[in-house]
């Protein structure tokens, strides 16, 4: 059976498959016989057109488990996670497919803290999923509640601006900023941070039709921000995904700034600072060599874990550290948030700019990424991965680049892609590395 949970959650096409409408049914009655009748919780959405009539059906079934469930309506997933302690309740949903397109959708599930779920967790619900849609779950003897609180959207501009705040940011009526918020679910509360905090931010990707979320715009397609930042001169440029849980950024000379160079720049300045807790910042096996080497010049040590902010998350609750994040743009501060907030990073991010006086271009820029390469590959049916002659083409990949570069071919965990990625000191080889094995996993997805 399809196993429901990714790197980041349950996500497929809206309608079909593993959100067609019985699995959306079972997902739900899953979920609820998980947390149990009695339990309390809240769901948010983001803008895309199939989101309410997901909500409808999952809260039908979770209230015919016996939860009480609170609507969020349309909410970035940071702030339905915080929403779920906020409101002392037992575990959050979020309906998004974060950077996917409008035809997708999906489920994040949070724990009482606002966490992720854990691995163990998701395994009990995956089992419940196989019962439900083979045997039905039974109702709970007395229904659950629905109630509907529409006002945590103030209540999380709040909590951004209090984190600016604490963190002695600086009125930012000094600087222009161009905000993308995706056409997703921070259209309407990062502006309305930004201009509580004195700013008056060009706005792009504010204008939700059901259908426009990540299209053409957002954090994987900046090709509007970069114009935009171009045209108006600005000082930089803010660019979120469809869930707002990603920051990328773009620079007052038009270059776009991932989450690898958000990441050096924050831990410069919270180790100059003194608010970096330990000798480690987490990342992903993603991140840039160039960020490695960086940060072990600063006597920081990266660890690296696998794709998913969750674990990142996980291996930074073991170490105890305050920061981590991804290339993407998911970015964790857990001295302000539990679970990555592109939104917040924004406001970190210029709160340091503003008080630097320098450009973006200079201050964002502090090192020289290793040349990198990344390509996809789909395939249907069984994992190409698995195939005796992909292993030999990634063997021999991987002894060419020795010691130079690395080379990392893994399943995504949202869509039926084989991503391949190498870098290294010489582009070339790079280049050719990234090609002979996609190659090779393209022939054997035929």
């Amino acid at each position: 059976m399809t196993r429901y949970f990714g790197t980041d959650g349950i996500r497929g096409r809206a309608g079909e498959g593993k959100l067609s409408a019985a699995s959306v049914a079972a997902m739900a009655d899953a979920i609820g016989a998980h947390f149990g009748p009695g339990s309390q919780a809240v769901i948010g959405r983001d803008t895309r057109e199939s989101g309410p009539g997901l909500e409808a059906v999952m809260t039908e079934r979770l209230v015919r488990q016996g939860v009480d469930v609170t609507a969020l309506g349309v909410l970035p997933t940071p702030a339905a996670a915080m929403t779920v302690p906020h409101l002392d309740a037992d575990f959050g949903l979020m309906i998004t497919a974060s950077h996917n397109p409008w035809h997708d959708n999906g489920v994040k599930l949070f724990g009482a803290d606002g966490r992720k779920i854990s691995d163990a967790d998701q395994d009990a619900i995956e089992a419940l999923i196989r019962t439900s849609l083979s045997d039905g779950l039974p109702a709970a003897s007395r229904p659950g509640e629905h109630r509907t609180d529409d006002g945590l959207g103030d209540v999380y501009v709040e909590t951004l601006q209090k984190a600016y705040r604490a963190v002695g940011g600086a009125d930012l009526s000094g600087l222009s900023i161009v905000v993308d918020a995706a056409n997703g679910a921070a259209y309407r509360t990062l502006p309305a941070t930004l201009r509580a905090l004195g700013a008056d931010p060009v706005l792009i990707g504010t204008a939700p039709d059901g259908r426009n979320i990540n299209a053409g715009c957002g954090s994987t397609h900046t090709d509007a921000l970069v114009a935009q930042v171009r045209q108006a001169k600005a000082d930089v440029g803010v660019a979120l995904d469809g869930d707002a849980d990603r920051l990328i950024l773009v620079d007052s000379d038009g270059a776009v700034v991932d989450g690898d160079q958000i990441i050096a720049r924050l831990a410069t300045d919270w180790q100059a600072s003194g608010r970096l807790r330990g000798r480690a910042v987490v990342s992903t096996v993603m991140s840039n060599l160039g960020l490695e080497h960086y940060l072990d010049r600063l006597g920081l040590a990266l660890e690296r874990t696998p794709v998913g902010d969750r674990h990142v998350a996980a291996r930074m609750a073991e170490l105890d550290a305050n920061l981590g994040g991804e290339p993407s743009g998911h970015l964790l501060m857990t001295d302000h948030a539990v679970t990555g907030d592109g939104s917040l990073a924004a406001l970190m991010i210029l709160a340091g700019l503003a008080a630097s006086g320098a450009t973006s271009a200079s201050w964002l820029r502090l090192f020289d990424p290793l040349p990198q390469i990344l390509r996809n590959v789909r395939y249907s049916g069984p994992s190409p991965l698995e195939t005796d002659s992909v292993k030999a083409a990634i063997r021999s990949a991987q002894d060419k680049l020795a010691d130079t570069g690395r080379l990392l071919v893994r399943a995504s965990g949202t869509e039926p892609l084989i991503r391949v990625m190498a870098e290294g000191s010489d582009p070339q080889l790079v280049s050719a590395t990234v090609e002979e094995v996609c190659k090779e996993v393209a022939s054997a997805a035929r």
